[in-house]
């Protein structure tokens, strides 16, 4: 994951750390991979969630349904089903990140996860 984030350009370089940050407090079991060539967290064996930079957003996979509240919250990020894109350049919304995490976690200790 270093040589991952250590690649890209360094505004994206320091928004990568921020999400790798978020995702190791909101899952401190989850373990850093790289999957699909990105970075990626595993937790109990499966992929809890992946993230990548692009020339002007980083892109975060897979995304989880939830409460009405939870779609309003994402659906300015929205890229396509499962995939949310936040702009590089404005406020990253990382409180939301680690909500996309612990919702992901949920899925994850029910077993409805690959």
């Amino acid at each position: 994951m270093d040589e991952y984030i250590s690649a890209c350009p360094a505004d994206a370089q320091v928004v990568l750390e921020k999400i790798r940050q978020t995702v190791h407090r909101a899952a401190p079991e989850a373990v850093e991979t790289i999957s699909y060539k990105m970075p990626a967290f595993d937790l109990n064996g499966k992929c809890l969630v992946y993230f990548a930079s692009w020339k002007n957003h980083i892109s975060m996979y897979p995304i989880p349904g939830g409460s009405e509240a939870f779609k309003k919250e994402l659906s300015p990020y929205i890229a396509s089903k499962g995939t949310i894109k936040l702009p590089l350049g404005k406020p990253i919304p990382y409180d939301l990140v680690e909500k996309i995490v612990q919702a992901r976690i949920v899925q994850n200790l029910a077993g409805s996860i690959i």
